[in-house]
């Protein structure tokens, strides 16, 4: 008996719960009673089970059904102006519980487009008395426009502690269980930021909470990329389960919502690489049509995360080629530092740049053209028209670059030493004492980045400009500061050095992590002398380190070798070129007098033994030496 009593009770809320919203107090009045009657017939009377609880819920109306549309929602609807629909509630007219809430989104409405009318609204009794009517109400106004009213509140600009407002707030909290998804998301959308302006912190966490908890009821991308894009970065534990829901309808996504997903990853520098392998996939296999917009944010969003494929890449390069004549100076200046991040040199994507600075020369904003300048100079590029561009972007600067910000002016001479484009008057105007004692003692990231390029500037004007006749920087600038050598050790420099110094038998032959006054940094340097014997490198003199050391002339025909090691990051993506920064590097060590021993990370990973690696030292040497005699 007791089980079948629990068995109908079971059965009896079940259908209620379907059929009965979680709004209507009335309804769960009318439901408990129905329950009662119902369970007490089935006690007394077993065998009327079968029809009683049918048969209840037709004849009992268990629910408030959300009311029949009237001629007043039409005129809520039709109102153009905020007097119409103050003017209904003086007209005597029958409002339900969701009438008074829907003219106060409906006034929200209008007054976005007039803002100037909201302070005098404000102050009107007709909309104080609207409040009042909100408020006495607020607790049988339904789901969905709930979360609407909420948002209208906010962008009407109620004080943080009108009772309204608060009131509004506090029924949202006490739903915010029984909500949908949808009004989750909604409120997520429309409100979060308001709730962080107005220092509603509470009401925003458990909002956070609950969208966290119930992410599997997401069902559309839409709302899935909204609130990555809104919310994501509020609380980390919410992106991590949004970017897991993302992985799960990423096949359902079009061009727009992968767009939008890979620009909130990146504003929010969130490297999820199974997600940004998921998106490549989709971008190479589905025969999308990219946007011109589209392109230029996938490759700012591949930029900035670091994130490389190839084929990807190849598409965006191949695809923005078409949209090159509608481009403007701004986003050709954007794309190009996109595509310097990724390290990704496509000839004829950059030849395209170069040509469209030259076909728009007088209208190509000097800060836009300082940024390509860059860019060209990270990729190691110089353009077919080398010297009709380098001839206008000399021309722009000669009469501009003094009213460049002075960090931007380094970059942008540094940039024209990495293209062996830099000329005298230039150099002078970064190297001259009052410009670069600004530098000297800055020991932030920033001011120590740019004075390490304002090093390599000096080192520029004293090793390939011989015609060069001064300001540069003082002696005791070019003293390496412990930074210069403070960088964790690498595989390959560990085994470069250790191999080294089993082919030397004693450290005295080598000096290793030279550091020198030019601003880079030596994996190891030795001397030979002219029949290719090692000399003790710390007995001679070396003017290349800071001080200069003393010590002996280098005998007759002797030889002072570098090693430099090329690691993964050093080069271009797909490619065995070395990026601007690494070539201007070799350009000036050999340049001080060095012959240069090249260990690049992709032949010395074929190397398998200890005996193969001192071996292609050896033969590196001789190379070199060999080199140099055949000059």
């Amino acid at each position: 008996m007791a089980a079948r009593l629990v068995k109908r009770c079971a059965c009896l809320l079940r259908e209620a719960t379907r059929l009965a919203p979680a709004g209507s107090p009335a309804g769960r009045l009318r439901l408990a009673r129905v329950a009662h009657q119902t369970l007490t017939s089935s006690a007394t009377s077993p065998s009327s089970h079968a029809g009683s609880l049918s048969q209840r819920v037709e004849k009992e109306q268990v629910f408030t059904p959300y009311p029949e549309r009237q001629e007043v929602d039409e005129l809520i609807e039709k109102a153009t102006q905020p007097e119409e629909l103050l003017e209904l509630l003086d007209s005597g007219r029958c409002l339900h519980q969701n009438h008074a809430a829907l003219v106060l989104i409906q006034l929200s409405r209008l007054l976005s487009e007039k803002p100037e009318d909201r302070a005098s609204l404000l102050q009107d009794a007709r909309f104080q008395k609207l409040l009042h009517l909100v408020n006495s109400q607020v607790t049988v106004v339904w789901h969905g426009t709930l979360v609407k009213l909420l948002r209208s509140l906010y962008s009407l600009g109620l004080p943080e502690a009108s009772k309204e407002l608060r009131s509004v707030e506090q029924e949202v909290r006490w739903r915010l269980r029984r909500l949908r998804y949808r009004h989750l998301a909604f409120l997520a959308e429309s409100s979060a930021t308001h709730m962080q302006e107005r220092g509603s912190q509470e009401l925003l966490a458990e909002l956070l909470v609950s969208l966290e908890r119930r992410w599997a009821e997401i069902e559309d991308s839409r709302t899935l990329v909204a609130l990555m894009t809104k919310l994501g970065h509020l609380s980390e534990s919410l992106m991590n389960r949004l970017e897991d829901k993302c992985l799960e309808l990423v096949e359902q996504f079009g061009p727009d919502e992968l767009r939008k997903v890979l620009v909130a990853l990146a504003a929010q520098n969130r490297r999820s690489v199974p997600l940004l392998r998921a998106i490549s996939y989709h971008l190479v296999q589905k025969p999308f049509t990219l946007t011109k917009g589209t392109l230029l944010d996938l490759a700012y969003a591949y930029g900035k995360l670091g994130f490389h494929q190839t084929q990807v890449f190849q598409r965006l390069a191949a695809d923005l080629l078409p949209h090159m004549p509608s481009l403007t100076s701004s986003e050709v200046a954007r794309c190009a530092k996109s595509f310097a991040f990724l390290k990704w040199l496509n000839l004829p994507l950059f030849e395209a740049f170069a040509q469209h600075v030259l076909s728009r020369a007088q209208n190509v904003p000097l800060p836009h053209l300082c940024n390509m300048l860059l860019a060209f100079a990270r990729l190691n590029f110089r353009p077919e028209q080398e010297d009709p561009f380098f001839s206008l972007v000399h021309e722009k600067l000669g009469a501009q670059l003094a009213g460049l910000d002075p960090a931007v002016q380094v970059d942008v001479l540094w940039a024209l030493c990495v293209l062996q484009q830099a000329r005298d008057a230039e150099l002078r105007a970064v190297l001259r004492p009052e410009f670069h004692a600004q530098f000297l003692d800055d020991r932030s990231p920033k001011g120590q980045s740019t004075f390490q390029k304002l090093l390599h500037v000096n080192a520029t004007a004293r090793l390939e400009h011989p015609e060069y006749t001064g300001p540069l920087l003082p002696a005791s600038a070019l003293v390496p500061r412990p930074s210069a050598l403070d960088r964790k050790v690498t595989p390959l420099q560990k085994e470069l050095q250790e191999t080294l110094k089993g082919q030397l038998g004693s450290a005295g032959w080598a000096r290793f992590s030279v550091a020198t006054q030019y601003g880079w940094v030596l994996d190891a340097e030795v001397l030979l002398d002219a029949e290719g014997q090692f000399l003790p490198v710390r007995d001679f003199v070396a003017p290349h380190l800071a001080p200069p050391s003393g010590g002996q002339p280098l005998p007759p025909k002797a030889k002072r070798l570098a090693f430099l090691r090329w690691e993964f990051p050093n080069f271009n993506s797909r490619s065995k070129d070395l990026l601007g920064r690494h070539a201007l590097a070799r350009r000036h060590v050999l340049a001080a007098g060095f012959l240069l021993v090249d260990v690049p990370y992709y032949e010395w990973l074929e190397l398998k033994s200890e005996w193969q690696k001192g071996a292609y030292l050896k033969d590196k040497m001789r190379k070199a030496v060999a080199e140099e005699l055949a000059k």
